[in-house]
């Protein structure tokens, strides 16, 4: 009777030990996809953004906001002349989203079908301006007054977009031919205005954005819109971007009331 009863009694606790064996794997089966999907969600990922020269004060104000919201999310911007850019990029160049100062470098994106057009938008337009050091001496107060300078400053009109926009605006005043020997040419608009700041040049052409952030030069004269192309920032995302979903989230938010009401405190213009 006693052998019977410490039978049944190692029975159960074998049944017993099953039941809780069981139980323990069934539970490890439903935490695991939660613990897989928690490590997803603060998996940090990288976005790589190539963007006009032009746009870094601004852009790095943009992503101190969205970085804080998206702590998971790291912007690496690469800053530089549009032409350039779209150069690296149609080289294969491993980017995310690109911000050009010019509509044909972006548009050679979108026909090379790196730009998909259905994810692309003209963000915010700019103006150029002549700057001269402080305390300049020389007089000048219009594009014609260039003229009176020993050496002048803009962007390679190739490859930087607002060296293109000067040289259209020179030659519909008549005046490229004149100045033309004695340009000084630079790799992006920061470049040109670091001569103008440090008295290498007589004066410079640069975004108006660009103007507003130094306090070592002064704006003279605004080119009238009509004297050169439309000045637009397109905004696009590479197609063969490795992070799909977290560079159109970027996308998205760059053109948000925030991020404009933020490029408008810079100086650039909104767009209707």
């Amino acid at each position: 009777m006693m052998k019977r009863k410490n039978s049944n009694y190692l029975f159960y606790l074998f049944i017993l030990l099953l039941l809780i064996m069981s139980g323990c794997s069934s539970n490890d089966k439903v935490s695991e996809p939660e613990e897989q999907k928690q490590q997803a969600v603060e998996e940090e990922v990288e976005l790589t953004v190539s963007a006009a020269a032009s746009l870094q004060n601004a852009l790095n104000e943009i992503k101190e906001k969205y970085t804080k919201e998206h702590p998971n999310v790291k912007i690496n911007y690469n800053f530089g002349a549009s032409g350039a850019l779209q150069q690296q990029i149609s080289q294969g160049a491993p980017v995310d989203l690109f911000l050009s100062a010019a509509e044909d470098k972006f548009d050679l994106l979108v026909d090379q079908g790196l730009i998909d057009k259905k994810k692309c938008i003209d963000l915010v337009g700019n103006e150029i301006v002549v700057v001269v050091p402080k305390e300049a001496t020389l007089g000048i107060k219009t594009f014609k007054d260039l003229t009176k300078a020993e050496k002048i400053s803009i962007g390679t009109p190739k490859s930087v977009p607002a060296g293109k926009y000067a040289k259209e605006t020179l030659e519909k005043l008549d005046v490229w031919p004149v100045v033309e020997g004695k340009v000084v040419y630079a790799k992006d608009v920061r470049q040109v205005l670091t001569y103008v700041e440090t008295n290498n040049v007589d004066a410079g052409i640069v975004y108006k954005t660009d103007a507003f952030i130094s306090d070592k030069v002064e704006i003279v004269a605004t080119a009238d819109k009509d004297s050169h192309s439309p000045i637009i920032y397109p905004l696009g995302v590479i197609k063969n971007s490795s992070h799909a979903k977290e560079a159109q989230q970027f996308y998205e938010y760059l053109h948000s009331e925030t991020s404009i009401n933020i490029l408008e405190k810079y100086g650039f213009k909104k767009l209707n």
